[in-house]
């Protein structure tokens, strides 16, 4: 079988990494790509928003499947394009992928179905947003209603903080249309994790727990980023917490969306906060978690091209998920000034030197090849991930691995799992 990833992020490179393991699988395409993809697949240079050009190549080079990363063309419908062609495609629906692309379309479907999450207003005026501000109490949280890529939501500890974001998004249009609506919404007070699930829009069948780090420096502070690191399993998500996720959140979604004329098929993901009152959806996605992923493939036995051939099949209630015992950790490597400006072209030392700690991978984020030399091309460069007996070795192992490493400006945080350390001790 030849296949074709769509993205070029440390998502997709995580995602070509496991799929070449597939005894199926003869060859790897991946549009565009990156520096690290391009050693273990053949790069094409189509742009993953050119749906016509991506369509003609899949054709072209009997691609028997197609597995599309990053959600801005999930949302564009790229599935239903590729469906329509006669292709076979991984990934929700354009109409699916709205639990992603539209926070209100997300809120309106949890509160029609009941599923936990926090209460909120929407606006689409400067005034009207502040006014309803200057009426509650800090902390609150203000989103853009769209997709903005990890970085439209923020967590306001004073009311003039909110404020301020509120202009950014609706005045200043930092986010774009994604901006040209807020929601605003309770601050909900716990631990995060992250729950992904593959669904073939019938059976939902959850993945190990995970937890991402949003902001840009340690002890979460700092504005939020497309993610920071993340480690799997979470701790805080214990056996019973597990199950209440499945059985109001992710069940109830997919579920909730087929009333809708709806189906889901693909990666359904649910961020949510642990709360007093139990677990609250903080955001959906429509795919797998970047940098989830680089902690979660790594952990999972089965072969991935089975499970997605599965879901496309409608036949997932025959697959069982079976997952390593170890801990994995990924910590991410981002170019100094990010989620600000930061400069590109950084050439980048000592992967090979990480690479040889045993149990670790480097997944490739925003890098390209340069004249033999690999340098950074986008804010998040790598994700550096280490499996382990332990979530305390798999930390050591991938600390040790990323100061191998080195760039110019090259900054990431030095406390991925610490939160799990001191939840384990307790």
């Amino acid at each position: 079988m030849r296949v074709l990833v769509i993205g070029g992020g440390g998502r997709e490179h995580t995602l070509v990494w496991k799929l070449r393991q597939s005894p199926k699988v003869e060859k790897i395409f991946c549009a565009p790509g990156n520096g690290g993809i391009a050693r273990i697949a053949e790069c094409v240079p189509i742009k993953p928003s050119e749906f016509d050009e991506l369509i003609a190549f899949a054709k072209e080079n009997d691609v028997g499947l197609t597995v599309v990363g990053p959600e801005d063309p999930l949302c564009a419908g790229i599935v239903d394009r590729f469906e329509d062609a006669g292709l076979r495609v991984f990934g929700p629906c354009g109409k699916a992928a709205m639990l992603e692309g539209n926070k209100l379309f997300a809120k309106e479907i949890m509160v029609k179905y009941n599923i936990p999450t926090a209460a909120y207003e929407e606006f689409d005026r400067t005034a009207e947003a502040i006014e309803y501000l200057r009426g509650v109490d800090a902390p609150i949280v203000v989103k853009a209603y769209g997709n903005a890529l990890g970085k439209g939501v923020c967590v306001c500890r004073t009311i003039e903080h909110a404020e301020a974001f509120v202009k950014k998004c609706l005045d200043e249009r930092a986010f774009g249309d994604a901006g040209s609506r807020v929601i605003i919404e309770e601050c909900l007070v716990g631990e995060e994790a992250s729950l992904l699930a593959f669904t073939d829009g019938e059976t939902v069948l959850p993945m190990d727990s995970a937890q991402d780090h949003k902001p840009v420096y340690d002890n979460d502070e700092g504005p939020n980023t497309g993610g920071m690191g993340a480690y799997s399993p979470a701790p805080v998500v214990t056996a019973e917490v597990y199950q209440e996720i499945y059985r109001n959140v992710l069940k109830p979604v997919v579920e909730g969306l087929k009333s809708e004329g709806i189906k889901y098929k693909g990666v359904v993901y649910a961020g949510v906060m642990i709360t007093g009152e139990g677990p609250k959806v903080l955001e959906f996605n429509a795919r797998f978690g970047d940098p989830e992923n680089q902690a979660l493939l790594p952990r999972l036995e089965n072969d991935l091209v089975d499970v997605m051939e599965a879901v496309i099949d409608e036949r997932l209630d025959s697959v069982e998920l079976r997952w390593k015992p170890e801990s994995a950790v990924c910590v991410v490597m981002a170019s100094g000034g990010y989620p600000g400006p930061y400069e590109k072209g950084k050439v980048i030392n000592g992967l090979e030197e990480a690479e040889a700690v045993p149990g670790t991978v480097v997944f490739h984020a925003g890098t390209k090849g340069d004249e033999g030399r690999i340098v950074t091309s986008g804010g998040r460069v790598l994700g550096v991930t280490s499996t382990g007996e332990s979530l305390e070795s798999a930390i050591g192992s991938v600390y040790k691995a990323a100061g191998m490493i080195n760039f110019d400006g090259a900054h990431y945080r030095t406390d991925i799992g610490a939160k799990a350390l001191r939840r384990l001790e307790a």
